[in-house]
């Protein structure tokens, strides 16, 4: 089968390549890198000849409610459109847990496109939300490389980038779903217990100071706004476990014990950005 990856060239559209490649599929990838623009839908119709099926994981990195609504509503869009006219038979889209009751500027755009999927399109679909990536704290840090690390207090579920991949790939080969179950890690997690265990296993020196972000936000991340609220598939991987595989590893092989190896993103949403 013939599937079209969007933003195949981020984290977790990589781990949706590689997984369809596994499993005998031809991904192809829809980034500006492969000649198309999601955003204006140049190249988009040729890109998509021939496709079957549809994986949504483009991103882009704002805290901006309008620039995020933007975004996503022009790919959601260009890519139901260029869909229909190819005869893709399924679209799937990867959101957010807890759109509704965290109300970040960011979710905002999530959540139109979860509209636009479900009411604007003719394309059988699923969407599926996940909780943040185990790659998280990484990104935190990644924000503030000077001596202090201001960390936002949040309990979340995270999740192996690699396994909502895996469940990304099970749900496009599979019947349409509309809304899936969502996916979340194997436990909950304070974000700032994750960073100060990041920082002590890359061996680095920062001062981390947790913080409660200001007002209706601040409150719902702290309370657990982020985590799932019913049944769905939970991930195996651990926070420790993505450490000892993705840092320690790392870490001491490769720089004597003190190294920083991680993805780039923006801790807004959790998840590294994807290629759109």
């Amino acid at each position: 089968m013939r599937i079209a990856v969007a933003g195949g060239t981020g984290l977790v559209g990589r781990y949706v390549v590689d997984e369809l490649v596994a499993a005998g599929h031809e991904p192809v990838v829809l980034a500006r890198s492969r000649g198309v623009d999601l955003i204006s839908g140049a190249g988009l119709d040729a890109a998509m000849t021939g496709m079957e099926a549809v994986v949504d994981v483009s991103n882009l990195q704002t805290t901006s409610g309008k620039k995020s609504i933007a975004f996503f509503e022009s790919v959601g869009r260009n890519l139901l459109a260029a869909g229909a006219r190819v005869g893709v038979r399924h679209h799937v889209a990867l959101s957010i847990v807890g759109l509704e009751r965290v109300g970040l500027g960011y979710y905002r755009g999530k959540l139109r496109q979860e509209e636009v999927v479900a009411k604007e399109g003719s394309t059988p679909w699923t969407v599926m939300r996940a909780t943040q990536f185990l790659e998280f704290p990484q990104q935190v840090l990644d924000r503030m490389p000077g001596p202090i690390a201001m960390v936002p207090r949040m309990r979340t579920q995270p999740v192996a980038a690699r396994e909502v991949a895996q469940h990304l790939v099970r749900l496009v080969l599979g019947p349409p779903q509309g809304m899936a179950p969502e996916l979340a890690g194997p436990r909950v997690e304070e974000l700032v217990d994750m960073v100060r265990k990041l920082l002590r296993a890359e061996g680095r020196r920062k001062l981390l100071v947790p913080v409660t972000l200001p007002g209706a936000v601040g409150r719902a991340m702290k309370s657990g706004g982020n985590l799932p609220t019913g049944p769905g598939s939970r991930g195996t991987q651990t926070f420790d476990e993505w450490l000892t595989e993705n840092v320690w590893h790392v870490a001491h092989n490769a720089h004597g014990g003190h190294g920083h190896g991680g993805h780039g993103g923006q801790w807004h949403d959790g998840r590294p950005g994807e290629g759109g």
